[in-house]
């Protein structure tokens, strides 16, 4: 497979796993407000823990809201024909690891440097 034929196969893949993301938060936010609606009034205890849960839930989806700008960003890179390039260091980064992880924006090596820095 060529680097188009698999930047158009990555370009599917991404577009996968945007609707994906997007069908699971839509449903999270249903299955949320239906619990909102359906809550009996509860002692202070258990709304703080009703609290906690919905903070959960807003931690998921603000990773999920991550990840759906890193596949549009993913998405821009293939149509400037820059997918694939590490934006660190711009050496290619390996099709296993974009196949794995289709939004990668940095090689391994650049990766485990940031992790290490940000520890």
């Amino acid at each position: 497979m060529d680097d188009k034929e698999f930047a158009t196969s990555m370009h599917d893949s991404l577009l996968e796993l945007k609707k994906q993301i997007i069908n699971n938060l839509v449903a999270s936010n249903a299955d949320f407000r239906s619990i909102v609606e359906d809550m009996d009034p509860k002692d202070f205890a258990d709304i703080a823990s009703d609290d906690m849960d919905r903070k959960m839930i807003e931690s998921i989806g603000t990773q999920d809201m991550k990840r759906l700008r890193q596949i549009d960003a993913a998405i821009s890179r293939i149509q400037q024909g820059k997918y694939g390039l590490c934006m660190k260091c711009g050496k290619r980064i390996p099709r296993a690891r974009l196949e794995a992880i289709p939004y990668a924006m940095l090689c391994v090596e650049c990766k485990n440097e940031d992790e290490r820095r940000n520890r």
